[in-house]
């Protein structure tokens, strides 16, 4: 019989070690399964590693994708470290998108479009408070009612999701969008800032990056980022200190919620310039696996979204060059978070091997 036996010291040096093994092994199964597939394992690997950072037009594309993936990861790593699992970032995220997207749809619309500045810093922070209202609903059902977070937060992805499709399907349709179900472009000046010509990436990318250093000493240099960490690692000791609950529970939250929200309205208002219903692709779950590669950290959650964007671009990559399906992406995302599970577990335990026990001994028991 096979069971887990809990370590009593468990290796500090693999727990930083076992997101780089995640990584290679990783590379070593999606290697094996392109291959079942009939295609050059070589080739698909270097569209994943190596074409990503092909020149400055590419390295933007990276920059650009790992700008929503920081801010969720930010927030999803503040709630994790508090034993507060949000798995709705998705859903924030496109609460964000929708308060921004509709702020800017009104201002094309009417033709208050300047000073251009300022109306987008507006967009944005409205968008952040979308986000962090999305997720009040959380906090608010597990303040109250004792709901599980991680239901409630799944489940709201859902609503958001038809909350969009209503909008961009209904009465925020563009008219003259050819049956498209979108809104109409958005005016030029209200559009973030790009870091460089023939770059995509804009000013959003430096936000996510400050956010992250912030973060950093909110988490470890202060006496909130003390009470929500200790609250994380020890329930019972963090009330025997006269720390509430209900605090940490709102604050992580409404913090989680907001940087998603924020996400999301750098997403409509860089690169896309309109809401639509593809406004995510899946960034708020992928943002899961980019703040577990991290350690919980929010440096490390920069370099993270960096893989994790190269990765998406990669699959986009090999399905147009190679013929892969699309979601090959998600199965190296996938794969890797099962990876990252399965370490994670043997750091805690160790398998051993038990033989069965005796009739005499099951008498006895």
């Amino acid at each position: 019989m096979i069971v887990l036996e809990k370590r009593q010291h468990p290796s500090l040096w693999m727990g930083y070690l076992s997101p780089l093994l995640s990584i290679a092994l990783t590379f070593v199964v999606a290697a094996m399964v392109v291959g079942a597939m009939g295609k050059d394992p070589l080739r698909v690997l270097s569209l994943f590693t190596l074409e990503p950072l092909n020149g400055k037009r590419a390295i933007g594309e990276v920059m650009l994708k790992a700008t929503p993936l920081i801010l969720c990861s930010l927030g999803l790593a503040f709630c994790f470290r508090s034993n507060v699992w949000n798995i709705g970032a998705e859903g924030q995220f496109l609460l964000g998108a929708i308060g921004a997207g509709g702020m800017a749809m009104w201002l094309t619309e009417t033709g208050l479009t300047e000073p251009g500045w300022l109306w987008v810093t507006q967009a944005l922070l409205l968008g952040a408070l979308a986000g962090a209202a999305w997720a009040a609903i959380t906090a608010w059902l597990r303040d109250r009612a004792h709901a599980n977070e991680i239901l409630v937060s799944l489940m709201l992805v859902y609503v958001a999701n038809l909350l969009l499709s209503y909008l961009v399907f209904g009465p925020w349709k563009d008219p003259k969008g050819w049956n498209f179900p979108q809104t109409l472009r958005f005016a030029d000046s209200l559009s973030i800032a790009r870091l460089g010509a023939g770059m995509r990436v804009h000013w959003g990318f430096v936000v996510a990056v400050i956010s992250a250093g912030i973060m950093v000493w909110i988490m470890y240099f202060t006496a909130l980022g003390a009470r929500l960490r200790v609250g994380g690692l020890a329930p019972g000791a963090a009330r025997f200190a006269g720390f509430s609950s209900r605090e940490s529970l709102w604050t992580v939250l409404l913090c989680s919620g907001a940087f998603a929200g924020l996400a999301g309205a750098m997403e409509v208002l860089g690169p896309m310039g309109q809401l639509t219903p593809h406004v995510s692709t899946g960034y708020g779950f992928t943002a899961i696996i980019v703040a577990f590669v991290a350690r919980l950290h929010p440096l490390a959650c920069v370099l993270a979204s960096f893989l994790l964007s190269m990765m998406m671009i990669g699959g986009e990559l090999a399905q147009s060059r190679v013929g892969l399906p699309a979601s090959v992406s998600s199965m190296f995302q996938g794969v890797l978070l099962m990876m990252l599970l399965t370490f994670d577990s043997l750091i805690q335990y160790r398998i051993r091997w038990r033989g069965r026990p005796s009739k005499e001994l099951a008498k006895h028991a």
